[in-house]
């Protein structure tokens, strides 16, 4: 389920990126600080464009981790605009958006349809990525994370842009949701979450995942 989630989500982030308002806002500033419209629209399609290398690279050594660990591992969750990691992730963005809108669209077209193919025979291992750290992740936990940041950017990428929020599967929003909340809850206590879903009279100002 994870993985056709994934491909789904995948090809509706590949739709928003051929409408229109995206290619005529491209150099504008985004809705996410300091990004550009291009630029979120590079990190978008990297959370499918980084999927064909890592599944082609060998079985890591390292350590696997959960999820939750690995979320408390990396270094963007807490970091400031102006950190290296910060500026990393939005130069990486433009750089994979440098060719303009139409040939990132193509990149993520052709980058789809051969995970499409490849990914149903794939049995669950471990798979990292080099930037991250010294760990790994089973695929179907790094394909969640890729799932999660495909679901937050399509959103930012529309609204940035003026356009609906695209409407993903339900179970891709369950996913999503499920992930987002467990993360919540480690962030601010179970208390703080359970109020903001339930008791808005007792509820924090905001609640986020990260």
């Amino acid at each position: 389920m994870i993985r056709d989630d994934f491909l789904a989500v995948g090809m509706s982030a590949a739709q928003l990126l051929r409408e229109p308002a995206v290619i005529e806002a491209w150099s504008k500033p985004s809705a996410l600080e300091e990004f550009t419209v291009s630029g979120l629209a590079g990190h978008l399609a990297f959370q499918v464009l980084a999927i064909p290398e890592i599944v082609a690279s060998p079985i890591p050594t390292e350590p696997t981790i959960t999820v939750l660990d690995h979320y408390a591992r990396v270094e963007w969750i807490d970091a400031d605009l102006d950190d290296e990691i910060s500026l990393r992730i939005r130069s990486g963005g433009d750089l994979i958006a440098a060719d303009g809108p139409g040939v990132l669209a193509d990149r993520l077209d052709a980058a789809l349809e051969q995970l499409t193919v490849e990914l149903p025979e794939i049995v669950d291992r471990p798979v990292r990525i080099s930037l991250w750290g010294p760990w790994s992740l089973m695929l179907d936990d790094m394909l969640l994370t890729r799932l999660m940041e495909l679901a937050v950017h399509s959103d930012d990428l529309a609204v940035s842009v003026g356009l609906p929020t695209p409407e993903l599967p339900p179970s891709a929003v369950e996913t999503v949701l499920s992930l987002l909340t467990r993360l919540s809850v480690r962030r601010h206590g179970a208390s703080a979450v359970l109020r903001t879903l339930s008791r808005a009279e007792r509820a924090p100002r905001t609640i986020t995942a990260f």
